[in-house]
């Protein structure tokens, strides 16, 4: 899950303008791409419920495959027409984590991460959670996601349901397993990669502030 409702650090203003940051995006609630948006946060309890109830699965990676397209469509649908905005540039995001989560916990509790790995992804997302309240402290809204990170999540949204499919019976299983934990291996390192530079950002940021307020001080 790759695409956003809203751009990017790196995604260009139409028609060749600079950089947009989300505070520069119109503040609307009632777009399409913002519907799709809350779709996918519906999708959340359903898809967490079948993995821990009936551990049906199948059903949750075709739960999570519809909330990839969506995904994709919601950020094409804000670009083609021009319905970009503060609400979408939050819910992508969050959407994302919150299926990353839930599947960590999932995994966990029936035995098919290790714990140490599911841990340390947590870790990562307890970190940010500080590091969002440290930028509101200091008037900032969060920072915009970085590619490594989108890489990072889209490695990992499908490394997991390769690893609970792998946790199965029968030729599929032994054989989507090495892809399951490739995919895994290489997510979990971009994640904790990215929720690095991210905590590098926030600390120039605090730094930054505290100077410019010794500095005023006469």
């Amino acid at each position: 899950m790759t695409s956003s409702n809203g751009p990017s650090a790196e995604t260009t203003a139409a028609h060749g303008a600079g950089p947009v940051g989300r505070d520069e995006l119109p503040d609307r609630v009632w777009t399409l791409p913002n519907a799709l948006s809350v779709l996918r946060l519906l999708g959340v309890p359903l898809f967490l419920w079948l993995l821990l109830g009936p551990e049906a699965d199948g059903w949750a990676v075709i739960v999570l495959m519809i909330s990839g397209i969506t995904d994709w469509a919601d950020g094409k649908l804000a670009r083609w027409l021009d319905q970009s905005s503060r609400l979408g540039a939050l819910l992508d995001p969050a959407a994302d984590r919150l299926y990353i989560v839930c599947t960590l916990v999932a995994l966990a509790l029936r035995d098919i991460a290790p714990v140490w790995m599911v841990a340390l992804l947590l870790g990562r997302e307890l970190v940010l959670g500080i590091g969002l309240l440290v930028l509101r402290r200091y008037g900032y809204p969060p920072l915009q996601v970085h590619y490594l990170g989108k890489a990072a999540t889209f490695l990992l949204l499908y490394a997991f349901p390769g690893l609970m499919l792998a946790d199965g019976t029968g030729w599929f299983a032994t054989a989507i397993e090495p892809f399951a934990w490739a995919f895994t291996i290489w997510g979990t390192a971009l994640y904790l990669l990215a929720g690095a530079f991210y905590v590098v950002q926030v600390v120039g940021i605090v730094r930054a502030e505290r100077a410019a307020a010794a500095a005023a001080v006469p």
